[in-house]
């Protein structure tokens, strides 16, 4: 099971899409700074999550939510 996730920093104006198959980990990482892309924006709060049964679909649906029109469908969840 993968489970495709975005993370919104509460100090910047900044989302973060990917997908994993430990959320609480990677989670964890991103907040101690342990992952190079997110340690300047830290902290983060969990925007959403989305279980998928592959790692293709994961990929595919990270692809969009990294798009435009899924930054914009994240953003306005967040509102």
């Amino acid at each position: 099971m993968f489970v495709v996730y975005a993370i919104k920093s509460k100090t910047k104006n900044f989302i973060y899409v990917w997908m994993t198959s430990n959320l609480s980990r990677r989670i964890n990482d991103h907040q101690n700074w342990k992952n190079l892309s997110t340690k300047w924006f830290t902290p983060f709060e969990l925007i959403y999550t989305e279980e998928c049964v592959t790692s293709s679909d994961a990929r595919k649906r990270e692809k969009f939510l990294k798009s435009w029109v899924g930054k914009e469908m994240l953003k306005f969840k967040i509102k």
